[in-house]
């Protein structure tokens, strides 16, 4: 599974979304890479200020917000 988080610098919802991958992630011997937004025309155009936006293996899965539980239901079904 690959988890990429986007995201952009200054954003609290981002940096809340980060703490609950950096919490959950590893107990599950997952990480995820941060990709700016504003640094990649293509992610801006896509999700312009509809960040952060959680993509597993290149879909999106999260935005906005995500708790702790809903991230384990997500990573439960990585097998599926």
């Amino acid at each position: 599974m690959k988890l990429e988080l986007l995201s952009r610098a200054g954003c609290h919802l981002c940096a809340a979304m980060a703490a609950v991958l950096d919490r959950e992630l590893p107990a599950h011997g997952l990480g995820y890479r941060t990709l700016d937004v504003d640094l990649d025309p293509e992610l801006a155009r896509r999700f312009g200020d509809a960040v952060p936006v959680l993509l597993r293996d290149g879909l999106p899965v999260a935005k906005v917000r995500l708790d702790a539980r809903t991230l384990r239901r997500l990573v439960e079904r990585r097998s599926r």
